[in-house]
């Protein structure tokens, strides 16, 4: 863990020491207690510097992008207002906190951030103490927040907490649970809303309007800047007086003005809007709000990708980078190549949207991510971005497939976990045709344990009545969703990664039907027989043929139907395989595998196999890092596989000659 409170050092560099860069006000700043002996007037410089770092490392290693840049002077003021690490931030979604990790002990480690075994992507306990509560999915912060606030008090402290969440964020109910709760205590307790009128897409629904109509109302503006006017240029004898006479005279026109006052209706000392790129006025402002007490939200007004004109420009396309050229903006990465399964399936989705008008998208703040956006284009009126609200998403979809729609909702696999329950309570239990389509399932990659698509397989098939499919390649996927939409009842899943499909993808009319709940069975081999899970397939089909030049022979099927099975497939791979393994990318606890080893334990109709094994992700959280490198050290690449093989029938021949009455081996192995 990087620790600062009482001045300890950072742990020893493994990159460029910034010693050999010019001297700057940043070269003075290692935590936070350095940023506060700044003189003020070299806040504005400094964050300008912040940025510039920011903008350096990521230009050459990618990563998450506009979101710092846009709270780089708000992250200053906060860390130079606030006592921390003893007060608490609790940061909403880790990409905003790029500049946070930069000023709390880590710059020198800045350009390991999403590298393998360098800084996390996100927020992380371990990693720092300036990290008071880790995050990767949105909405998290102010619900933290206040249990830190009530754990305070609990224990007589006296640190201030202080949640901030980007108004993206606040298209999500976890949000609106948390604000009730808190507003209406007299616990002490600060929500800084960051609003920069995004998440990653552009932001949607009522609380958007609402925002809006609080910057834009231009009555109140007009009041509010004569309020200031009339301070700046009173008495400074009456200012105490002046202050209170324009503090009531803004309540009164923000009552009268402001569309609902939201905020404030909640229970919440309404603060703003404050200019988020003014560090003078965020000083102040939270200076101020420092000493006041009970729940109060500072509404700040930022620009997402501020201070680097192609993000200021384009925020949705500067949301995360690749590694590019700082000056032109132009990524490094060469063009090319096959497409990513997102790509074919947004192109596929239109495709079938083109056939059948009962075809719809719901995605959740996520089109460019998902490609929906592709849908979008071409049918703006059958296309629904819900926000950042899965739980919504879901049970929208299923009322939409009660009036005979068939709802395809497109959402990261990691993301989905948030609307569960809805898929159990509101798809299934009706036996409603909804299509899940699990973007981003298994490994990730930088993105690391909080967008791991890990646990699919497994809370899929848990849902009676759920179809669960995993496709081997982008083909595949794609008769799998053309058969999800011909489904008649019931939900239906797909899951495919994020990477690019292994082989060109033919035009949809062109790719042959599935059968539904059908295995085909790739490559015979009399050793043992491989089940392979979606992308597994054709690792395991590599796997096969290098194990063929060792003179193992083994069978691999694509067990593209995970549920319903194919019965018929497995019972005669069954009799004609002594060792089954079955091998997914996908957490190995409870997941494809345990399925089928029960089902093979409880059909007295299917020949038991005397070796069945599991292979997949172990019950641990899996680190960021490259996808290929993670799989790697996973042993889900044809090596991994290969040495998996070769220990069970080890393993499997040690068995048998010890029930022959062969000896042991001895401790080198010789038998």
């Amino acid at each position: 863990m990087v620790t600062g409170a009482s001045g300890s050092s950072p742990p020893p560099a493994r990159y460029p020491s910034l010693k050999e860069m010019p001297v700057s006000l940043l070269d003075r700043v290692i935590w936070p207690a350095d940023l506060r002996e700044l003189p003020r007037e070299d806040l504005p410089q400094f964050a300008r510097e912040v940025r510039d770092r920011h903008i350096d490392v990521v230009s050459q290693i990618g990563g998450h992008f506009g979101a710092s840049l846009g709270v780089a002077d708000l992250t200053v003021a906060l860390h130079y207002v606030f006592d921390t690490p003893r007060d608490q931030l609790v940061w909403d979604t880790g990409h905003q906190a790029y500049i946070h990790k930069i000023l709390t002990g880590r710059n020198e480690q800045f350009p390991s951030i999403r590298q393998h075994q360098g800084l996390a992507p996100f927020l992380r306990r371990e990693e720092s103490e300036y990290d008071t509560f880790g995050a990767g999915h949105a909405a998290t912060s102010i619900s933290a927040g206040l249990g830190m606030a009530a754990g305070r008090d609990l224990q007589g402290g006296a640190e201030k907490v202080v949640s901030i969440i980007g108004d993206g964020a606040m298209s999500c109910g976890l949000a609106y649970e948390a604000l009730n709760n808190a507003g209406h205590t007299d616990r002490d307790f600060i929500v800084v809303l960051n609003d920069n009128d995004m998440s990653i897409a552009p932001n949607v629904g009522a609380m958007n309007k609402y925002l809006t109509g609080v910057l834009t109302n231009p009555v109140y503006n007009r009041v509010r800047d004569e309020v200031k006017s009339l301070l700046r240029k009173g008495p400074r004898s009456l200012t105490g007086v002046m202050e209170s006479l324009a503090g009531r005279v803004e309540e009164s026109v923000k009552h009268l003005l402001v569309p609902g006052m939201l905020f404030e209706e909640l229970g919440f000392r309404y603060v703003g809007p404050v200019d988020g790129h003014d560090v003078d006025e965020l000083v102040d402002t939270f200076t101020r709000v420092k000493g006041m007490q009970g729940p109060i939200l500072v509404h700040v007004v930022t620009q997402k990708g501020k201070g680097y004109g192609p993000a200021e420009e384009d925020p949705v396309k500067w949301h995360a980078a690749s590694p590019f050229d700082k000056l032109s903006g132009v990524g490094k990465k060469k063009a090319g190549g096959l497409p990513r399964y997102q790509a074919v399936f947004g192109e596929g989705l239109t495709e079938l949207g083109r056939h059948d008008p009962r075809v719809v998208a719901i995605t959740a703040a996520m089109p460019g991510g998902t490609s929906t956006a592709i849908f979008q284009k071409a049918f703006p009126d059958r296309h629904f971005d819900v926000g950042i609200a899965e739980g919504h998403g879901v049970t929208f979809a299923a009322g939409l497939a009660t009036r005979g729609i068939r709802p395809v909702v497109a959402i990261y696999s990691t993301f989905l976990q948030r609307g569960y329950d809805s898929i159990v309570h509101d798809v299934a239990l009706q036996d409603l045709p909804v299509i899940f389509c699990m973007d981003r399932a298994g490994i990730a990659g930088e993105d690391g344990p909080t967008h791991h698509g890990a646990f699919d397989i497994n809370y899929m098939l848990a849902v009676p009545g759920m179809t669960v499919t995993a496709p081997k390649d982008g083909s595949e996927m794609l008769a799998l969703l053309r058969a999800a939409v011909a489904h008649e009842s019931g939900p239906y899943s797909i899951r495919y990664p994020r990477d690019t499909v292994p082989e060109e993808v033919p035009a949809l009319a062109d790719i042959p039907p599935v059968v539904p709940g059908s295995w085909e069975i790739l490559r015979e081999g009399g050793d043992l027989a491989i089940l392979g899970v979606g992308t597994m397939v054709r690792t395991a089909l590599e796997a096969a043929a290098g194990l063929a030049e060792e003179g193992v022979e083994a069978t691999v099927v694509n067990c593209r139907y995970l549920k319903p099975y194919d019965r018929e497939t497995l019972g005669r791979v069954l009799a004609e395989h002594r060792t089954i393994l079955t091998v997914e990318e996908g957490a190995v606890v409870n997941g494809f595998g345990a399925f089928i080893g029960r089902e093979i334990a409880d059909d007295p109709g299917l020949p038991t196999p005397t070796r069945f094994a599991t292979h997949g992700i172990p019950d641990r959280f899996i680190d960021h890092g490259p996808r290929k490198v993670l799989l790697g050290e996973l042993g889900l690449d044809p090596q991994g596989i290969q040495a998996r093989v070769r220990a069970l029938l080890e393993s499997d021949r040690l068995g048998s000659d010890r029930l022959a009455g062969a000896p042991a081996p001895t401790a080198g192995g010789a038998v």
